[in-house]
């Protein structure tokens, strides 16, 4: 069943998502569960001239690492993690988990040492995806531990991650560039506008974003994609949120999750499920408590949550925001180790009001 997914999946990602060219330096890394589609990607960009570099890594040493390293260890900068970033033309990376909940009983505290010692890795990471010198797409491959995070079975999960790629449809090329154009006339429309103000069951919110970019996510970094964000002014946001969807972060579950913010920051938060934890990250920084970015999901082919945000927050229907760092290309500047999704469902009377004009009711856009 789906014998055709990893080297359709490939055709995409090299034709579509981060177009080989002659020559490409392209990484590709991934755990050993992804090897049919890691193989499948190797040959994509050899047939298409580039040189393909795999880093497959094993089960359990990013794990090992929290338990054993000591502080300095844990801080230590990779340095070829460090030039891959550098020198790649391409970097395509494979979310395939052996175990989801590998990390959730580790110490935050070690985590934070982690996030530190990779910000500046991120940042050029970061930097050259703005200015164009490097492709990346981060895309899924699905195994047995993603299925059960989803609370589906292999076979059905398959399914799932087949039809949110788009991958069911005659041309998955062709479809990827017709969900492009549409959402490019999303973004044309809410250029030079200035303020939203979001209602419906579990929020209240408004911010500004004038002089700030909406960029729509068609799938050439995410794959599959489906979301357009933008990086809302930091001392604007104010309101309250009730997240009605539950949250993964480092394998660490939250549920029910409700922050309050005031001009742009949190002033209060609470969570369900995981609230230490909530709490923990907030405090990473001083930009870990502003929003990052604000993004609306527009992927219909993900209609249910998974526990991975690499899908969730492409939900058709949903607004998601992120705690922590902006995002380059929106011209946000809000500084933090931390970038963590949470997202809302609106599919139940969730209206978006952009100058008072509304723009979004229930999921649907309308102004297409």
């Amino acid at each position: 069943m789906y014998e055709d997914f990893a080297p359709r999946l490939a055709k995409v990602i090299t034709e579509y998502s981060a177009p080989i060219r002659k020559g490409d330096f392209v990484v590709i890394s991934g755990s050993i569960a992804a090897a049919p589609l890691i193989e499948a990607l190797y040959q994509a960009v050899l047939q298409r001239g580039g040189y393909p570099l795999t880093m497959v890594y094993l089960p359990g040493l990013t794990e090992l690492r929290l338990r054993i390293a000591n502080n300095e260890q844990l801080a230590f900068e990779d340095p070829l993690a460090k030039l891959i970033v550098e020198k790649a033309d391409v970097i395509l990376d494979i979310e395939a988990p052996i175990n989801t909940k590998a990390l959730s009983d580790t110490d935050p505290a070690k985590l934070a040492i982690i996030q530190k010692a990779n910000s500046p890795r991120l940042e050029t990471h970061l930097a050259r995806i703005a200015d164009g010198s490097l492709r990346w797409c981060y895309m899924p491959w699905p195994t047995d531990a993603a299925a059960q995070q989803s609370e589906l079975g292999i076979h059905a999960y398959r399914e799932f991650v087949y039809r949110a790629c788009g991958l069911d449809r005659e041309d998955p090329v062709a479809y990827w560039q017709g969900f492009k154009e549409r959402q490019l006339r999303l973004v044309e429309y809410l250029k030079d506008k200035n303020e939203a103000r979001i209602e419906g069951p579990g929020i209240e919110l408004s911010f500004r974003f004038q002089d700030r970019v909406w960029v729509s996510a068609h799938g050439d970094l995410n794959f599959p994609d489906g979301e357009i964000f933008t990086g809302p002014v930091e001392d604007s946001v104010e309101g309250s949120v009730a997240f009605n969807l539950r949250s993964v972060l480092y394998g660490r579950e939250t549920a029910g999750v409700k922050l309050r913010f005031e001009s742009g920051r949190v002033v209060e938060a609470s969570a369900e499920k995981g609230q230490d934890f909530l709490l923990t990250q907030l405090d990473l920084d001083e930009g870990a408590r502003r929003l990052g970015e604000v993004a609306i999901g527009t992927n219909w082919g993900v209609d249910r949550i998974t526990g991975s945000t690499l899908f969730d927050e492409k939900i058709g229907g949903s607004l998601h925001m992120a705690l922590g760092r902006s995002i380059p290309e929106t011209l946000g500047v809000n500084q933090s180790q931390m970038h963590w999704d949470m997202v809302h469902d609106m599919r139940a009377g969730g209206k978006i009001w952009i100058d008072g004009v509304l723009f979004y009711d229930s999921g649907r856009f309308l102004i297409e």
